[in-house]
């Protein structure tokens, strides 16, 4: 079904302002979260509010007061975010670090005391708008089992780089460095379908296809998938990924149009970038976003047990 983005962002700060949230904070928020699933990012929009609204109500997260630059020179700064919502923390740092970069030439800006802040691509493409290159990155709790164990001991750790290129076609690199993000699981799980080999394992660190199994006491495997799909990824092979992904960015900053040979006539090579440029451009064509029902009735009735009568529209359908 296909809902209007001003319909899924209305939505979200409902919710988030039903359990006390400041209604600029819940902007923040379901700003990120809609522009995640324009992007295609699915596992980190609408999915994922009802995580937020328990952060809120479990005192997880903190609804007052605003981040604050604690030390600073004309390139750094140190933010607390006094354990707001991560987006509002992740804006403020973003804002500050492209004031500097204006000012100096580069802005670096660190914080502690934040949370969970979406897609990190969202704030490495602010500095887009400037003509610069934003850089995203951001710790997470541990859900990545190592190769061979059966303990969560690592994260996700995601990173995002977005390089500006002529005409909107822009660099934007935005990926974790386990084998998946675990919203895509949690997505997989809520659909009803079962998950590729190599995204997670179970709690006995056995691969499986059972998103439930990773969900409760497994675990996602690190980037390059399990050991029998990655055995032969080595540091040579990630370096090598990591120069073509360089490459991939020299390209769109500093070359004119350079047509590479295609595999497939009918499948473009892609770059970091275009598959989201390709999902922004069905929602344009479609006029709202692609959302599964069971991902929309999940979150109604979520929203009825914390009182917010005003619920998300069940009756649009789209044919594709």
């Amino acid at each position: 079904m296909s809902l209007y983005r001003v319909e899924v962002q209305g939505f979200i700060e409902r919710c988030m302002m039903a359990v006390g949230t400041k209604p600029h904070h819940a902007r923040s928020l379901a700003e990120v979260l809609v522009a995640a699933d324009s992007r295609g990012h699915y596992s980190h929009g609408l999915n994922r509010m009802d995580m937020y609204v328990k952060d809120i109500k479990s005192g997880v997260c903190a609804v007052d007061g605003e981040p604050l630059a604690e030390k600073q020179s004309a390139a750094t700064a140190l933010v607390d975010g006094k354990n707001l919502l991560g987006p509002v923390v992740g804006n403020f740092c973003m804002n500050l670090a492209i004031r500097k970069a204006k000012e100096v030439g580069i802005g670096w800006v660190v914080a502690h005391g934040s949370n969970h802040f979406g897609i990190a691509g969202f704030y490495a493409m602010q500095a887009l708008k400037d003509n610069m290159i934003g850089m995203s990155f951001t710790n997470t709790s541990p859900l990545v089992v190592p190769t061979r164990g059966k303990e969560r001991t690592l994260g996700t750790n995601p990173l995002s780089v977005a390089a500006p290129a002529k005409d909107g076609d822009s660099f934007v690199l935005d990926t974790a460095t386990s084998a998946v993000a675990l919203g895509k699981v949690e997505l997989s799980e809520r659909h009803g379908d079962s998950i590729p080999d190599g995204w997670g394992c179970d709690p006995q660190g056995k691969i499986t296809a059972d998103p439930k199994r990773v969900l409760t006491g497994g675990g996602l495997v690190p980037i390059g998938g399990s050991e029998a799909t990655g055995q032969r990824v080595s540091l040579e092979h990630l370096l090598n990924v990591a120069l073509i992904y360089t490459f991939s960015c020299i390209i769109k900053c500093f070359s004119n149009v350079v047509v590479l040979p295609q595999a497939d006539p009918d499948a473009p090579v892609l770059t970091p970038g275009d598959p989201e440029r390709a999902s922004l451009k069905k929602c344009e064509e479609m006029g709202g976003i692609l959302y599964h029902i069971n991902v929309v009735k999940y979150m109604n009735d979520y929203a009825k047990k914390i009182g917010v009568s005003e619920l998300l529209p069940c009756d649009e359908t789209v044919t594709t």
